[in-house]
């Protein structure tokens, strides 16, 4: 069913952008959705607005039926999009017509035509223990301010599993140095406590040393730019892939691959999965398993060199 909201005369001369902006304030306000998603969202509707205009002119999300949802769809795959990338612009889709028919703006979700594309899963990415920890303990990170900052952004993403949202959120008051731990703000607002490795103690102390010597220890920030100003998405890739190119042999460089090595890892020296699930901050173990597959396969791997009958099937 298309719009049928009683207050239609109110709100008749509202066009895509105008919903878009209700949207954007309930999922902050109410949902407290993290401004990754909002963006994320807003690229992928968007996205959606200038097809519907290609379509009908001056066409309104809240008239909008099952057909051209799925016509989007299709012309997504038409341009090779990966399924993943589709279902998550189908996510978006989802949760807007789920805010409108929950404000009253129209009556149906369309959305409820779509069905998510299966693909291939995709095993996550992850450093190798050995050439990861030579970067980290054997690196020559410059000298002073941005060395230090630059190593410490290394630490942290590996020590911690903390995502990059919460990399950049995170303030000085949240690094506890007497206990080793660190508070990160997640998802939906969703506070965690993460313990850190030692070494990190003396590192996080001598990036302040250097901060208040430059005048940025006001900031409540504890990551900040050459500048002072706090650290931004970009910023981040850049550094890490700055330093994890020239040490390491993975094809792909991210601030969240050190999220899969740091839990990878664990799950390698046998921590329990549920210890790990609280440390990432997932909201169920469905999310945290998908780490089982990296450590099966290396241990394949090594029954495959280490058991004497392994090799018989050869």
């Amino acid at each position: 069913m298309l719009f049928t909201n009683p207050k239609a005369s109110a709100i008749s001369f509202m066009d895509n952008q105008s919903f878009l902006s209700l949207f954007e304030d309930y999922l902050t306000s109410e949902k407290r959705a993290s401004c990754h998603t909002i963006v994320a969202y807003k690229t992928d509707l968007n996205q959606f607005f200038r097809y519907l205009s290609g379509l009908t002119p001056q066409k309104v999300v809240t008239e909008v039926g099952a057909q051209e949802l799925r016509g989007w769809v299709v012309s997504l795959a038409k341009e090779a999009l990966a399924h993943r990338s589709i279902n998550r612009k189908m996510a978006a889709l989802r949760s807007f017509y789920a805010f409108l028919e929950k404000k009253a703006f129209r009556v149906g979700r369309p959305t409820d035509a779509l069905k998510s594309l299966k693909g291939k899963k995709r095993l996550p990415i992850f450093f190798q223990e050995k050439e990861l920890l030579s970067c980290l303990d054997e690196y020559l990170f410059p000298v002073g301010f941005s060395g230090l900052r630059d190593q410490l952004i290394l630490e942290l993403l590996y020590g911690t599993g903390m995502r990059l949202a919460e990399l950049i959120a995170l303030g000085q008051r949240d690094v506890n140095l007497a206990d080793g731990t660190v508070q990160v703000v997640g998802k939906r607002n969703k506070a965690r406590m993460i313990p850190f490795p030692p070494p990190l103690r003396q590192l996080i102390a001598a990036y302040l040393v250097e901060k208040e010597k430059l005048g940025y220890y006001p900031t409540p920030q504890l990551i900040v730019t050459d500048a002072g100003k706090p650290v931004y998405p970009m910023f981040i890739y850049r550094v890490v892939k700055k330093y994890l190119v020239a040490t390491t042999r993975a094809s792909q460089h991210s601030p969240h691959i050190l999220r899969h090595t740091f839990a990878t890892h664990l799950l390698d020296r046998g921590a329990d999965l549920q210890a790990i699930k609280a440390l990432l901050g997932h909201a169920s173990l469905a999310a945290t398993q998908v780490y089982t597959h990296n450590s099966l396969t290396r241990l394949k791997e090594v029954f495959q060199k280490a058991h004497p009958r392994a090799e018989e099937g050869l």
